[in-house]
């Protein structure tokens, strides 16, 4: 995308983004005042101080570091933390960790809001005295088959219902500017919450304040959906739209403060200050937000991993495009683990106010990620350093504040979305690392030493021909290098004589969309390097693509495709391709440390479960060779063996 219609403004635009990234965010007045009061005495240093923190966290976190920062860190127009690694990862090695905390901690988090949504929405029915004996097991049942659907209709895409997302947010955020308004008369003086000295007071002075910030957290936990999704709206879309998204949640918030100050309610106070014959409707309207919400979650986390995976920091699975809308992609895997996870989280939390205490812990780790991150671009754009210490000192004050405060929730089931996490970060760290470990077994040799063998096998007609165009992936970023394992493969474990030797290598760039190949000729018509450059969000269809290649090709008179059988020549038929699969296991013949030894188990059982070499490159089984070969990456150096007569 480019600057300038990241920047364009249109109403079609606007829709899109309220429908799409407010989801999260726009569904907390749901359960953020609930979660604050918890049992506590309504007092006007409690509401006053808890709403005043309300709106400054949207304001310092959301307002100015997510849309008026953050959002400048576009990457061809794309955004989210692996955009945003992907922007710097070259300045320091050590900026993968931050990236992976941040993935692993915003996927946990893509496990819980889908349940603490839909649960909050389906709870307001208790407001309606029909239902108002209604059992919380009735209510998680409801929450379980709603989440079922969901994630079943993931499939089939969401292209034509999506249309309504925009419209179906715009009604609920002017429900809640519209129900909120009225409440405001309750008590004039909620007024003095805009002042952020009530903040202070209530962290400093009222007992046990600090520990609200964990609850007063829920207000900005979707703050991290209005950058992953900038590549979908637009940065001026999602400017213009957060105006009238921050006015209506403040409108709301201030008149559920006002009517606690005024009648000192127990209860909900979102249902609460709703009107009695309101109610339904406004439960309806609240769980499809709730649903639009989850939805939101669950197509970013599919975006997610796929990124993940094009930076080789996540297992390769397969991915479906249900619709031919751009970004919109489907994960069966990953859909899966989303479903069993928010089942789970139903099932052990039960009510939204158990699953309000455990909450927004894992969300924090994502924000500090993507503070430090962003820290680093700032850097790579030649900002003031006096800009970036500010920056720096602000956000991680605000940030580890909010961490230290979800702490106390760690007890109350916070522990669960870490496990969930860290059990994320432990499969990208494992893939991440065991590259790193296989990089130094791979050897690469001077691909012209073997050009004049290359040559004599070719010729060499008392050598079975094993195929007329023979193809192997390389990982040798020079055209005058190739791994030694592939020379072995060829010349040595058993002679693949062919009349064209191809040789394909795959870049992944720093930018989301390119999609570019280069072609070198080492000896016409016998040996033939492609490399192939993809941003990090294009597909690796690597045969489709490789058949367009030789295509322009031939239309370039640059190769001759045809069979070197006489029979076949005379025909022009053309030539037939074999792609040649190099699939690595691991040689008992290793001498690794403990630690290490147990990242390349965990690597092999993760490969064993993820899509095969050939599958990930969209190569066709029916055209591939798959050929094992050991991995070495510690020789045993010591053999003790002796011999005796």
């Amino acid at each position: 995308m480019a600057k300038r219609s990241l920047n364009n403004v249109t109403l079609a635009g606007l829709v899109i983004a309220l429908g799409i990234i407010y989801g999260d965010i726009g569904t907390s007045p749901l359960y953020v005042f609930n979660a604050i009061i918890n049992g506590r005495v309504i007092s006007e240093e409690l509401i006053l101080g808890s709403l005043s923190c309300i709106i400054w966290t949207l304001t310092l976190q959301t307002t100015i570091k997510y849309v008026i920062l953050t959002l400048k860190a576009d990457n061809r127009g794309e955004g989210g933390i692996f955009s945003l690694y992907a922007l710097v990862r070259r300045r320091r090695k050590w900026l993968v960790f931050p990236a992976m905390i941040g993935g692993s901690a915003l996927l946990a988090d893509g496990m819980i809001t889908p349940p603490i949504s839909v649960t909050s929405a389906v709870e307001g029915l208790r407001q309606i005295p029909h239902f108002a004996g209604i059992t919380q097991t009735s209510i998680m049942y409801i929450v379980l088959v709603i989440l079922a659907i969901l994630f079943f209709a993931q499939q089939f895409g969401t292209m034509n219902i999506g249309k309504l997302f925009g419209p179906i947010m715009f009604i609920w955020f002017a429900m809640l500017a519209v129900v909120g308004l009225p409440h405001i008369a309750d008590d004039w003086g909620i007024f003095k919450a805009l002042s952020p000295s009530y903040a202070i007071v209530l962290l400093t002075k009222y007992p046990g304040g600090f520990w609200l910030l964990g609850a007063v957290f829920l207000c900005t936990t979707g703050a991290e959906a209005l950058y992953s999704d900038l590549g979908h709206c637009g940065r001026g879309n999602i400017r213009i739209s957060w105006i009238f998204v921050k006015t209506c949640l403040i409108l709301n918030y201030l008149g559920q403060g006002a009517y606690l100050l005024a009648h000192q309610g127990t209860g909900n106070p979102f249902f609460a200050i709703m009107p009695a014959w309101f109610r339904i409707i406004g439960i309806v309207i609240a769980t499809m937000a709730a649903i639009i919400a989850s939805q939101a979650l669950i197509s970013g986390s599919f975006t997610l991993i796929s990124e993940a995976m094009r930076l080789n920091l996540w297992p390769k699975l397969k991915i479906n495009y249900p619709t031919e809308e751009r970004g919109q992609l489907f994960i069966a895997g990953i859909n899966a683990l989303l479903w069993v996870g928010c089942s789970g989280i139903v099932l052990y939390f039960r009510s939204s106010s158990n699953m309000e205490a455990a909450y927004g812990l894992a969300i924090t780790l994502c924000m500090l990620a993507t503070s430090m991150l962003f820290a680093n671009f700032l850097v790579s754009r030649r900002v003031a350093r006096g800009w970036i210490y500010l920056y720096l000192s602000v956000y991680l004050t605000i940030e580890c504040s909010f961490l230290f405060a979800n702490l106390k929730k760690f007890h109350h089931g916070g522990f669960v979305t870490l496990i969930v996490g860290g059990l994320l970060f432990l499969v990208m760290y494992v893939w991440f690392r065991s590259r790193k470990i296989k990089n130094r077994y791979v050897e690469f040799v001077q691909l012209e030493h073997y050009l004049p063998m290359l040559q004599e096998l070719s010729n060499d007609m008392t050598v079975t021909k094993f195929s007329t165009h023979l193809v192997f992936m390389t990982s040798a970023l020079s055209p005058k290098e190739i791994e030694h394992k592939i020379m072995y493969s060829i010349l040595n474990r058993k002679p693949k004589r062919a009349d064209i030797y191809w040789f394909v290598h795959v870049e992944i760039l720093d930018d989301p969309y390119t999609c570019e190949y280069v072609v070198s000729t080492i000896i016409p018509n016998e040996v033939i390097r492609v490399d192939f450059r993809f941003g990090f969000r294009v597909e690796q269809r690597i045969q489709l693509m490789f058949r367009k290649v030789v295509e322009d090709m031939v239309l370039n008179k640059e190769v001759n495709i045809v069979s070197r059988y006489e029979s076949l020549q005379r025909n022009n038929v053309v030539g037939d391709f074999q792609f040649v699969v190099l699939e690595k296991f691991l040689s008992h013949d290793n001498e690794l440390p403990f630690w290490e030894r147990l990242i390349m188990r965990a690597y092999f059982y993760l490969k064993e479960i993820s899509l095969s070499e050939e599958r990930g490159f969209g190569l066709d089984p029916t055209y591939v060779t798959v050929e094992k070969f050991p991995l070495i990456v510690s020789p045993v150096s010591q053999l003790r063996l002796h011999r005796v007569n």
